[in-house]
């Protein structure tokens, strides 16, 4: 539910902030994702086996919380720098999520195991158990 939350505010940040079009949040979404994870959301979606799917349903724990770090850094850059249009927005879109990227580098540097994976939550046993009970 947080996870949603930051993303409503970092939609409604760039909303007072010139992004009009569905297409520009799209693009500012990839965006903020390849800087975090090194992928856009359509690759990921690939990479987990997903079609129609929302690829945050079905991120690890981790993902979930690199790609919320993505989105609030991104939405306080956007608050402290007052971007207009679409242009600039992207430009901060780049720069929050390579603040999660960052931070997701030097966990797996730390760990020695990736943080992307084609691991797929909702398809787990143990989180399938979770979920019903």
């Amino acid at each position: 539910m947080r996870g949603i939350a930051i993303r409503e505010e970092l939609t409604d940040e760039w909303k007072k902030h010139g992004v009009e079009h569905s297409k520009e949040y799209e693009i500012l979404t990839a965006e903020i994702s390849k800087a975090a994870f090194g992928l856009t959301p359509s690759q990921y979606k690939k990479l987990k086996g997903l079609e129609r799917q929302n690829l945050r349903d079905h991120m690890t724990d981790l993902e979930l919380i690199f790609s919320m770090l993505g989105e609030a850094s991104t939405t306080q850059i956007t608050k402290v720098e007052q971007p207009s249009g679409f242009n600039e927005n992207r430009q901060v879109a780049r720069r929050g999520g390579n603040v999660a990227g960052v931070a997701r580098k030097k966990l797996e540097q730390e760990t020695g195991k990736k943080v992307v994976s084609k691991n797929n939550y909702l398809q787990s046993p143990q989180n399938k158990k979770f979920l019903k009970g």
